[in-house]
C-alpha cells in the first residue's frame, strides 16, 4: 500500500524540467521537501534548484527504476510524458496525476468526449483523422473553423484556421496528415481559466477565474479578477471542479474556457499540472498554485486560495527578458526568471506579477 501522507523531509519526483517544475521545486523546498527531476534535457530550469536531475529518455525503464528508487511520490509539470512512463512508476510509488488523467488530457478527441460526457459544454467539434472525415466535419461545422492535431499541440502550434479560400486537405497535410479534430468557430468576449486542486483525501479548492489575453497564440497577460459576472464565475468554478472530480484527479487541473458572446461558458482544454495562468498566485494569493500542488500530491491539507488584492501577470517572451532591470525598479512588481540561457522569439523566459491597491 502506498502512504496517503508524504511528510516533509520526503522526496518528490517531478517528470519534466521546465519552469513549472522549477517553481514547484522551490515551493516544495519551502515545505521541507527535496525534489528529483526526470528530464531528458540537460541544464533544464528545474534542475538548477533541485536535489538531483536524471537526464534520460522517458521510456527508459532502467532510468525510471533508478529514479523511482530515490522518491516517495511522483508528479509532473507537463502532460506530454508517455502514459507508459506513469504506469511503470506507479508500481512503486504514488503517481499524481495518474495515467488515466494523462491519457485524457493528451488527446483532444478523448478530452472533448470526456468533457461532453460530464455535461460540460465545449465548442462544437468533430474528429477529422482522414480526408473523408475532414469533409464530413466541414459539412457539419462550416467555415471558419479550426483544425487541430489531436495530440502535442500548444501555444498555437499544431493548428490551422480553415476559412474561405483555404484548402482543408492541404492544411491537414501541413499538420502531418495525422489524427485531428475540427472545432467550430466560437465568437467569445473573453478567455478565462480556473485552476482547481484536489488532494489525496478528496479535498477540493478552486482559485477564482482569471482573464487571459494572448499575443501570437501565447499567453501575454493574466488579469484577476476576471471582470465577469458572479454567475459566470460560479459556473466556471463548478465546471472545473466537475472535471477534476470526474477525472478522479489528484494534483492540479487548469481549465481554459471561453466566455461566449451570449454569456455561456465553453471549455477549450484542460491541463493536469500547474499552469501559466496561475503564476499570479505566487504573489497575490495566500497559497501559490505550486505549493498547492505539493500539498495535494503529498496528502497535506490544501492551503487557502484567498486573493490578497488585484493582480496582473505578464509573461516575458524572448527579448522581453532584457528589460529585467526595469521590472526590478517598478513599484509593486515581482520578477520571476526561469534561468534559461538561450533567448528565442516567443520563448517563455520569465514573468512579472504586479499587485495593485484599491487606489491604483
Amino acid at each position: 500500500m502506498h502512504k496517503a501522507i508524504i511528510p516533509p523531509g520526503s522526496n518528490i519526483g517531478i517528470l519534466g524540467g521546465g519552469q513549472l517544475g522549477r517553481m514547484t521545486a522551490l515551493a516544495a523546498a519551502n515545505l521541507g521537501y527535496r525534489c528529483h527531476i526526470f528530464e531528458p534535457e540537460r541544464n533544464c530550469p528545474a534542475s538548477l534548484v533541485s536535489a538531483s536531475h536524471l537526464s534520460a529518455d522517458y521510456e527508459s525503464e532502467a532510468a525510471l527504476l533508478k529514479f523511482v528508487s530515490k522518491v516517495d511520490v511522483v508528479t509532473l509539470e507537463f502532460e506530454n510524458v508517455p502514459v507508459k512512463t506513469l504506469q511503470i512508476l506507479e508500481r512503486y510509488v504514488p503517481v499524481h496525476p495518474g495515467p488515466k488523467v494523462l491519457e485524457v488530457s493528451q488527446d483532444r478527441i478523448l478530452e472533448k468526449s470526456f468533457l461532453n460526457d460530464c455535461g460540460i459544454e465545449t465548442a462544437p467539434w468533430a474528429s477529422a483523422s482522414n480526408a473523408e472525415e475532414l469533409d464530413i466535419a466541414l459539412e457539419k461545422l462550416g467555415r471558419p473553423s479550426v483544425l487541430k492535431t489531436a495530440r502535442f499541440g500548444y501555444d498555437g502550434k499544431g493548428q490551422a484556421k480553415i476559412e474561405k479560400g483555404v484548402d482543408p486537405i492541404a492544411a491537414w497535410r501541413e499538420l502531418g496528415s495525422t489524427r485531428c479534430i475540427l472545432e467550430g468557430f466560437v465568437s467569445f468576449s473573453k478567455e478565462i481559466s480556473v485552476i482547481v486542486a484536489r488532494s489525496v483525501s478528496g479535498e477540493v479548492k478552486a482559485y477564482e477565474p482569471v482573464e487571459n489575453q494572448h499575443r501570437n497564440h501565447i499567453l501575454d497577460k493574466t488579469i484577476v479578477p476576471a471582470g465577469i459576472t458572479p454567475e459566470q464565475s460560479e459556473k466556471a468554478v463548478e465546471i472545473a471542479v466537475t472535471a477534476a472530480e470526474n477525472l478522479n484527479l489528484v494534483g492540479l487541473l487548469a481549465v481554459e474556457m471561453f466566455v461566449a458572446e451570449d454569456g455561456r461558458i465553453l471549455v477549450n482544454e484542460v491541463a493536469p499540472r500547474p499552469h501559466n495562468s496561475g503564476h499570479w498566485t505566487q504573489d497575490a494569493c495566500v497559497t501559490s498554485q505550486f505549493e498547492q500542488l505539493v500539498r495535494a500530491v503529498c496528502g497535506l491539507p490544501l492551503g487557502s486560495v484567498e486573493r490578497l488584492g488585484r493582480a496582473e501577470m505578464q509573461n516575458l517572451l524572448g527579448n522581453d527578458i532584457n528589460r529585467w532591470m526595469d521590472y526590478l525598479k517598478e513599484p509593486g512588481a515581482h520578477l520571476h526568471l526561469y534561468g534559461k540561457t538561450a533567448i528565442k522569439a516567443g520563448r517563455k523566459m520569465g514573468h512579472v506579477n504586479r499587485l495593485f491597491t484599491d487606489q491604483d
